[in-house]
């Protein structure tokens, strides 16, 4: 449910799940590589024991 969630409200996630629907990804497939993302997200958040900083426009499209 917190994928769900942070796929209607993060704008980071809503554009990766977007690019990946319309790439034909079924939209549950879409969802499992989110929920794989966030975790890293938030791993790499506990990892480094800073807050979210959402990337800036030109890491977000090389990270994708």
């Amino acid at each position: 449910m917190g994928a769900l969630v942070a796929v209607q409200h993060n704008p980071v996630l809503k554009a990766f799940y977007t690019r990946l629907v319309s790439q034909g990804k079924a939209k549950k497939v879409a969802l499992t590589a989110c929920m794989h993302k966030l975790l890293r997200i938030l791993n790499a958040m506990i990892r480094d024991g800073k807050p979210w900083q959402p990337p800036t426009l030109a890491t977000a499209e090389i990270n994708g």
